[in-house]
């Protein structure tokens, strides 16, 4: 009888033990997307090389996939964040965006909803650049959500919210995080006293990749449903104006900061933008000593947002949900910060504006430190992040899965790239290979009172020997054909692509003077 027991008792221990390695073989994995603000390529040390510490995010790339020719496929708007998140959580490609990225219609099946629909939890944490209905329609729930309303331009001073199901997210109810006396932290309501900054400091209260991270790890540690989640951290760093506590910014002396190949006192020609926001956070010319000083304060608030990452994915391993989930890290944009004479992303160059970093880690990743030149945009993650997740991928989504080239079925899945700055800049890649094109109307300055006489320049590239940009070959004979040869096929690129169906609220159109 007692053998029968320890039988029958054996037996179940074995079939319970089957089913629970069965379950786990095919629990869908957790992701994680972590979107950092105006991070180019080279601001990860793992990627660029560059002086900039990113340990982190460095052990990220050299555990998971890197995909080197990631971009941002361009903007019709100077504030470029908001179309490139527009193409993140909707998968659509820059000329089929409604209102410039701002509003992603129903009909766009948002990331957080496919992944809603495939039977996970979706959070939300950080900056949102779209309306709110699409906000609130794609998160399950979320903290501290920021850039839908009231802006002081300040990482100690961001105003917030709390999650708000109904999608509304008054005003009223945001809120500031200070320090209090004894050095807690507090909530306490905007007033008309609090003016745009920067004037916070780390004595202030706490930086926003703070608040971003302790809210995901907090998220992470209490998490106890079955279903496995999905979580949209959003900072807004590196993103101006380039705030970080004093211990990381005093580990870039400015004096001793090394300014990049492409560093110019200023840019050769006006590409049709030069006279905006992010173009004015600096004095011109920018000497050696201004690039310097603004390149110190990027670098350091890279860093701090680089050990506020550490804590995310570290919280990850002390709930054991490591080694079953997917970490994507991607920035929105790349930088110029002094290269070519410029400061902000308004353009197509690749650090300075569309080349980004596209990490794709985490314990369930099994290819490590493995790198991939398949030419690929922002829009193509949506789609990849499914399929290594098993979720079906809408059919609003124009983007393409990289996962054949994660599985060596393909090298490439784009024969070329094409980017757009407004109605100024066009950028056609292809090979070894970068044309860019730029077109000013003869009225291009109506807006200061003046006007000017049209003009088009024209840049060709070796990006493989010149990845910083500082040789144009248009000029010369020996790249002739070379030239008329890709400016045919990025007049057809623009067609496929349906650049000549704008209706984007632009003046003119970049082809009317182009042509």
């Amino acid at each position: 009888m007692k053998n029968s027991i320890c039988k029958a008792v054996l037996l179940c221990l074995g079939v319970f033990s089957l089913t629970t390695a069965k379950a786990q073989k095919h629990k869908k994995p957790n992701v994680l997307l972590i979107y950092t603000d105006d991070h180019r390529f080279s601001g990860i040390h793992a990627l660029g090389g560059q002086p900039v510490k990113t340990p982190n995010i460095d052990a990220l790339a050299n555990t998971g996939m890197v995909f080197t020719e990631a971009h941002l496929m361009g903007a019709f708007s100077g504030a470029t964040c908001m179309p490139s998140r527009a193409m993140l959580n909707s998968g659509k490609q820059l000329f089929h965006l409604t209102d410039i990225g701002h509003v992603l219609p129903k009909t766009d099946v948002t990331i957080g909803e496919a992944f809603k629909q495939g039977g996970y939890n979706t959070y939300m944490v950080g900056k949102w650049h779209q309306d709110r209905g699409s906000l609130a329609r794609s998160f399950d729930d979320g903290a501290s959500v920021m850039g839908i309303g009231v802006y002081l331009t300040d990482h100690y001073r961001m105003p917030i919210w709390d999650w708000d199901k109904t999608g509304k997210f008054p005003k009223k109810d945001a809120y500031l995080l200070t320090y209090d006396e004894q050095g807690k932290t507090k909530r306490r309501a905007i007033t008309k006293n609090d003016k745009r900054g920067p004037t916070g400091t780390e004595l202030t209260g706490p930086h926003t990749s703070e608040i971003f991270a302790e809210n995901a790890s907090k998220y992470i540690k209490n998490y106890k449903k079955r279903d496995p989640f999905f979580m949209y951290l959003a900072f807004h760093a590196p993103h101006d104006p380039r705030q970080a506590p004093k211990k990381y910014q005093d580990m870039y002396p400015v004096n001793e900061m090394e300014l990049t190949p492409s560093y110019m006192s200023q840019h050769p020609f006006d590409n049709g933008d030069m006279y905006l926001r992010d173009e004015e956070l600096a004095a011109w010319p920018r000497t050696p000593q201004v690039s310097k000083k603004e390149l110190s304060a990027y670098y350091a608030i890279i860093t701090h947002l680089d050990a506020q990452i550490g804590k995310v994915v570290q919280s990850l391993k002390d709930k054991g949900e490591y080694e079953n989930t997917i970490i994507v890290l991607v920035g929105d944009s790349g930088l110029a910060v002094g290269n070519h004479g410029l400061m902000g992303k308004q353009n197509v160059y690749e650090e300075d504006g569309i080349h980004v970093p596209l990490i794709f880690s985490g314990g369930y990743v099994k290819q490590k430190g493995t790198r991939y030149n398949a030419l690929s945009y922002i829009h193509d993650i949506y789609p990849t992040v499914c399929d290594m997740a098993g979720i079906s991928i809408p059919k609003s989504v124009e983007g393409k899965s990289l996962k054949p080239v994660m599985d060596g079925a393909k090298k490439q899945v784009y024969n070329y790239g094409y980017y757009a700055y407004k109605q100024f800049q066009r950028a056609y890649r292809k090979g070894d290979y970068k044309l860019i094109e730029y077109v000013k109307s003869p009225n291009n300055d109506w807006k200061r009172g003046y006007s000017v006489k049209g003009s088009r320049v024209t840049q060709l590239f070796n990006i493989k020997k010149d990845p910083w940009e500082t040789q144009n070959l248009a000029f010369f004979p020996e790249h002739k054909a070379l030239l008329k040869e890709m400016q045919e096929e990025f007049v057809k690129a623009g067609k496929d692509l349906d650049d000549y169906k704008q209706g984007i609220g632009v003046e003119y159109d970049f082809w009317d003077y182009y042509n």
